[in-house]
């Protein structure tokens, strides 16, 4: 008779060999995982349409904001400045200088600087410096008595114009 053929078992994975396999996995996720990254940071972003309306903030009857006042808006990060002789400006809340937020003085009637000293006008003009330019604007426009003001654009400008202002 004859004998079956007898199997020769493998040799018992090693705890050595099983680690490296573990090692060789996790270090090829990894550099997935770095390849994944690297491609989301280069792709450019895909925008999305803009509506007429993004951005725009509401900020209320023109009756409602006296001559010679500034408003803060936290939510669309400007001021609204009613100047002297009636009209509108959106001012943001950056210094031109290295881009710390100012506030409004109600004393001495200027946006200040806190980090270096820096000071605008109620038109945004620069008082003393060291900013280089005028505070930024946003877009106003005046609807059926309501003021609005474009958030979604910011307006640099190297100095103060009249067409910069918005009239009721």
């Amino acid at each position: 008779m004859k004998k079956p053929a007898s199997r020769t078992p493998s040799p018992p994975r090693s705890r050595r060999r099983f680690l490296g396999t573990l090692w060789l996995t996790l270090g090829a996720a990894i550099v997935v995982e770095y390849v994944i990254l690297a491609g989301d940071l280069l792709r450019p972003r895909q925008r999305l349409p803009k509506s007429p309306d993004a951005g725009v903030v509401v900020a209320g009857p023109v009756t409602s904001f006296e001559p010679g006042s500034v408003t803060a808006f936290p939510v669309g990060k400007f001021y609204l400045a009613r100047l002297e002789e009636g009209g509108f400006m959106a001012l943001s809340r950056t210094c031109t200088h290295l881009g710390c937020t100012v506030p409004w003085d109600t004393e001495s009637h200027t946006f200040v600087c806190p980090c270096h000293a820096s000071s605008f006008d109620i038109r945004g003009c620069v008082v003393t410096p060291p900013a280089p330019r005028p505070l930024d604007l946003h877009p106003v426009r005046i609807e059926n008595g309501v003021v609005k003001v474009d958030t979604g654009n910011r307006i640099r400008r190297d100095s103060f114009d009249p067409r910069h202002v918005t009239r009721t």
